[in-house]
């Protein structure tokens, strides 16, 4: 058996496939239980050092990410590692950047890409994908990156 999260555990989305990815705000404490194995941060600046593997994307505050191929390789990493690790994507309040990152990886996961926000939003958390951009944003995702 794989050691990826507890389905129940507060900011776990499951995916259609299964896959369990925790979604949280880096401005709230790190959750009691186990720790990620990998986690991307959506920041607009460097994240914090932490004793797991990570990568950053950069991705300020209710806007989008600067680098579109960046952010489909690591959205990428976080749907084939999370098939048997922890993963985790995170903000500063997990909800605007973290939920449309998860609304992404829900579209890699085979979520039609209409239908990906609601889907986040429904068993994420209700607020999830704050600005009209970053709707379009899941609208629009791929998973292949376009010229």
């Amino acid at each position: 058996m794989f050691d990826t999260w507890d389905a129940d555990a507060p900011g776990v989305l499951r995916l259609p496939s299964g896959r369990l990815v925790r979604g949280r705000g880096l401005r709230r404490p790190l959750p009691d239980g186990p720790l990620p194995d990998f986690a991307v941060y959506l920041l607009g600046r460097t994240p914090p050092p932490v004793q797991w593997d990570s990568r950053w994307v950069r991705w300020p505050d209710f806007a989008l990410p600067r680098d579109r191929d960046d952010t489909l390789d690591a959205l990428g990493e976080v749907w084939r590692r999370a098939a048997t690790e922890r993963v985790e994507l995170a903000c500063g309040g997990g909800r605007g950047r973290t939920g449309t990152a998860l609304a992404c990886v829900a579209v890699l996961d085979g979520v039609p890409a209409r239908d990906a926000v609601a889907y986040v939003r429904h068993r994420y958390q209700r607020h999830a994908v704050e600005t009209p951009w970053q709707r379009r944003y899941v609208r629009r995702f791929t998973a292949a990156p376009t010229a």
